[in-house]
């Protein structure tokens, strides 16, 4: 039996046990997206990146001396009111740092339910990462200082999308389509008033909205596209509505080029396969796995290994990869897992990211600006989607400080 004092020897056991404690210590993110419905396909593949982004980060020694990072995934069923109860859930639970991406109506309800959480519980801070929801008013009337978000919004998507649009002579009749709710009308306003200020020889032949992530057959809405004798069409459809949308035009035989958002997602590159458009379909991102990039190609081929399952999805969101490894970044300035500090350490962050790119967070409405590429899918790629034998070819790339615009967003950092 050990000489010490009883009181020394409890002492030393009470460190011992903290050590123990701080060894296992995590700090929590939640994940608040479709896990259910029509958006799961999105929803799940999101919560697959973020568990190796986050495998990766513990892996090379975690966080502040050793942490670790752990997701808790919560299913908002694309639901604005739903991922209310569960963001409560999270706070219940202790958890700090949300993030979200799908989609825009989910994302203002939760940016403003965090908002008013924390001025009702200064010292018990929430931080909100919005790695996809691109509603420009999230970072202009609606914006927060409780908000980051690692996504180009939809209008400077629009405008990069217009520009690459404007220089195509053969475009002469458009067919605009989009979901009912507030990224889809953003897409929509945006497309028409872009579109006639650059081109307006362009014809809208038509300008819809549909359900969100409700329809399970696009046949009829295809027909009226033909019918209109549109040669282009553009849409930010996501989720089960682009690759659906892009079936149904595979079955009717659908002969237009597409200009998207979001085709890039679940089922969507097999369906455009099957259209036979051989790079005819376009799409505005980050990033894409033919951006010549050796750390990047190296990860997203890992991730596809492990994560990629039967239908080979691959990695799609260099945006999340940006976010985490920024968080961590912050982290460590904060030297701890305090929201306040952390979001003062992000404000104005400046990063080199995984394809040697140069990002930076904008301090007065919290929106990272980045390069972005405009890519058409087709034959002759390095690497493939979904094993269609068909990839991502970069057309344009728009570098990230010719993608800043004007902000409207007031917001003060708390004292």
């Amino acid at each position: 039996m050990s000489s010490a004092p009883f009181a020394q020897r409890s002492a030393i056991a009470a460190a011992a046990l903290l050590c123990a404690f701080c060894a296992q210590a995590q700090v929590k993110i939640a994940y608040v997206d479709p896990l259910s419905g029509g958006g799961a396909s999105v929803g799940e593949h999101g919560l697959k990146h973020l568990q190796f982004l986050i495998e990766g980060i513990n892996a090379k020694g975690g966080v502040l001396g050793g942490q670790k990072l752990e997701a808790v995934a919560y299913d908002n069923k694309g639901s604005p009111q739903e991922s209310l109860v569960q963001v409560q859930k999270a706070i219940d639970a202790g958890v700090r740092f949300i993030t979200q991406g799908n989609g825009s109506g989910a994302a203002i309800a939760i940016s403003e339910f965090i908002a008013k959480n924390n001025e009702r519980n200064p010292g018990k801070e929430v931080l909100y990462f919005n790695y996809a929801a691109v509603d420009p008013a999230l970072t202009n009337e609606k914006c927060s200082y409780w908000h980051f978000r690692w996504d180009a919004n939809a209008d400077i998507k629009m405008a990069a999308l217009t520009n690459y649009m404007k220089d195509q002579k053969a475009i002469k009749k458009v067919y605009i389509i989009g979901q009912d709710y507030s990224f889809g009308h953003s897409v929509r306003k945006a497309a028409n008033e872009m579109l006639k200020a650059k081109r307006p020889d362009v014809q809208v032949v038509g300008d819809e909205v549909h359900p969100l992530l409700k329809v399970t057959d696009f046949a009829p809405y295809i027909a009226k596209i033909k019918a209109s004798g549109a040669d282009s069409v553009i849409t930010g459809n996501w989720g089960n509505d682009i690759a659906l949308l892009l079936k149904a035009a595979a079955d009717a035989g659908l002969a237009v080029n597409w200009y998207t958002y979001y085709a890039g997602g679940a089922g969507a590159p097999t369906a455009i396969k099957q259209t036979g458009l051989d790079h005819r379909v376009y799409q505005i991102s980050e990033w894409h796995t033919n951006v010549p990039a050796p750390e990047m190609e190296a990860f997203a081929d890992a991730f596809l290994k492990k994560y990629g399952g039967n239908g080979h999805q691959g990695w799609w969101y260099l945006r999340m990869k940006n976010q985490m490894d920024m968080f961590a970044n912050a982290l460590n300035i904060a030297k701890a897992a305090d929201p306040k500090k952390v979001a003062a350490a992000l404000a104005d962050m400046k990063f080199k990211n995984a394809i040697g790119a140069e990002v930076f967070m904008r301090p007065s409405d919290h929106s990272l600006f980045q390069d972005m590429y405009i890519s058409s899918f087709g034959s002759g790629t390095k690497y493939d989607e979904e094993g269609t034998g068909w990839g991502w070819k970069t057309t344009s790339v728009v570098k990230g400080p010719d993608t800043i615009t004007p902000t409207t967003c007031k917001m003060t950092a708390p004292s």
